[in-house]
């Protein structure tokens, strides 16, 4: 079993930067890709970035493109969405997930955190 668990959240004016972690008990993310998501009130969730913690390949969504970051700490077992440039559309409850095997992105996360909430005033 893995626990995620979120953090970092907050209430940021546009134009700012967050940086949300994402992280991990249980058992090493080593050989886990990991999915940053986000969920807006009345809209679907959104994939918007991944990391495969083993050897850092990424995938960033063009939403959010040169904006955020994806990165990963092995030795602290957390993954981090540095989020720089935020706009009001960036406010939504964000999510990490887990999926093990060499992907980028997780296929079908067996692993979720509680989410943190991102919230950009305009």
């Amino acid at each position: 079993q893995v626990q995620l668990v979120e953090s970092g959240g907050g209430l940021v004016q546009a134009g700012g930067s967050l940086r949300v972690s994402c992280t991990a008990s249980g058992r090493t993310l080593e050989y886990y890709a990991i999915g940053w998501f986000r969920q807006a009130p009345g809209q679907e969730r959104e994939r918007i970035s991944c990391i495969n913690v083993r050897d850092g390949r990424t995938y960033t969504a063009d939403s959010v493109r040169g904006r955020f970051t994806v990165s990963r700490d092995n030795a602290k077992n957390a993954v981090y969405l540095q989020m720089n440039s935020l706009k009001p559309e960036d406010t939504a409850v964000y999510y990490c997930a887990a999926d093990p095997g060499n992907y980028v992105c997780p296929l079908h996360p067996d692993y979720w955190g509680q989410g943190t909430q991102v919230t950009v005033s305009s």
